[in-house]
């Protein structure tokens, strides 16, 4: 895992107000880190201008845990009233991955962090595509990634819209022109498995064969009756199919211009496909008749049921939650994470929301003899230490990346590797002036 920074710049009173705060906050979270983390003296440094539009500023930092070990911090912050947006990115298409400093340039953005969690080539329930978002994602109000229901999101919508972090479910549907309607099982992604879990409609851990439709983070499910929506962001086709699974084809409109059998096969530009196994197969092929239509509706929510989807706004679904109403918050069970993953010191990237609406978004740097990592309780307590609100866990590990105007902030590293290495990752939280 890994946290994504926050960038500030301010001088040096700002820097020992940070360090008093941090260590008030580490004092206050209780456990392994009562003990207090201090900031070495005099190891903030602002970049002064880093070609930055107005309101986005740099920051980098070493940090002390109570150990003594120390980990290299890199805070990107971006004002409410910055004279640059935020919004979400992937590669050229979803089904493959591309590095952080990519997806910035193609983008034109001045700054970017790794964004949430993905079907890596290198985890144990990888499917074939390395791009492959897991949870929500969303990008310029378009849901190209269903929910893990209820995992925390960050939500990011247009210049002068507040950032929010909270927990996230997606409600999908069908409706022919027959009246027959069913549940859209997800988007862009293979059909039949739901790694991470935490997907609708008879979803069973692989392992068990038991019901479970609550997320659990790495570990795959799976359900023999989906339709799965495939969008052109996906790439140029959908994966070749079996016997008996079908595949409708659908144009801007909705209309149904094809039934294929097997499924698999091109993605129309500006249209999609309908790919569906078992008994979402035998739907497709009784409702979704060629000439008649389908009508595709898509719904991201909080807790309270307020819907998130807009244009503009960008969901990027990872967790845990890390910080609440400013103070150290982490429930581990209720994401389905492993609480020794939380408990292990890795580079992180996480994003914070102050009180005034100013995004951070904090790289980690770890995994070398100057700098550990963090812990999620370290990085919660880092968080609210300088000034966020409210707080999420992002992508990882090998994957925490800050890259600024084309030039790489930080050191991202993989497990065992001796070297900085960019790591291909599925999303970015982009910062375009």
């Amino acid at each position: 895992m890994s946290s994504a920074a926050d960038r500030h710049g301010r001088p040096a009173v700002l820097a020992a107000s940070l360090a008093l705060s941090l260590v008030a906050a580490c004092a206050a979270s209780g456990g392994d880190d009562a003990r207090p983390a201090r900031t070495v003296p005099g190891s903030h440094s602002a970049v002064p201008d880093a070609g930055l539009p107005r309101g986005v500023t740099l920051r980098h930092s070493t940090q002390t845990w109570g150990d003594g070990r120390t980990a290299r911090v890199h805070v990107l912050a971006v004002a409410p009233d910055a004279a640059a947006h935020v919004t979400g990115v992937h590669g050229a298409h979803l089904a493959t991955a591309e590095t952080v400093r990519e997806m910035a340039d193609r983008a034109g953005a001045v700054a970017a962090v790794n964004g949430g969690y993905f079907d890596i080539s290198t985890g144990a329930g990888f499917g074939g595509y390395p791009g492959d978002p897991l949870g929500v994602y969303a990008a310029d109000g378009t849901l190209l990634s269903e929910a893990a229901a209820g995992r925390t999101a960050l939500v990011v919508g247009p210049r002068g819209t507040p950032p929010r972090i909270t927990r996230v479910w997606t409600e999908l549907s069908l409706t022919a022109d027959d009246g027959a309607r069913r549940e859209l099982d997800g988007i862009d992604r293979v059909p039949g498995r739901v790694l991470g879990c935490g997907g609708t409609g008879g979803d069973v851990l692989s392992s068990t064969g038991r019901a479970h439709p609550a997320p659990l983070h790495n570990r795959l499910c799976v359900d023999s009756s989906e339709i799965v929506r495939f969008t052109p962001e996906w790439g140029a086709a959908s994966r070749p199919g079996t016997t008996g699974t079908a595949e409708a084809v659908l144009d801007a409109e909705g209309r149904v211009t094809a039934v294929r059998s097997p499924a698999g096969g091109p993605i129309p530009r500006g249209g999609s496909t309908m790919y569906g196994i078992g008994e979402g197969a035998r739907w497709l092929t009784e409702h979704a008749r060629p000439g008649g239509s389908v009508t595709v509706e898509t719904r991201a929510q909080d807790a309270a049921g307020r819907s998130l989807l807009a244009p503009g706004v960008s969901l990027f679904g990872a967790g845990p939650g890390l910080v609440e109403n400013g103070a150290v918050s982490i429930d581990p069970a209720r994401e389905g994470m492993s609480q020794r993953s939380l408990d292990e010191r890795a580079p992180r990237t996480l994003a914070g929301i102050r009180a005034d609406g100013t995004l951070l978004l904090v790289v980690v740097d770890g995994r070398t003899p100057s700098s550990a990592g963090a812990t999620a309780r370290e990085a919660a307590t880092l968080a609210a230490g300088i000034g966020a609100r409210s707080a999420l866990n992002l992508d990882g590990g090998g994957s925490s990346t800050l890259v600024v105007r084309g030039r790489l902030e930080n050191r991202p590293m993989d497990e065992g590797a001796k070297r900085t290495v960019e790591r291909r990752v599925a999303t970015a939280i982009a910062v375009v002036g």
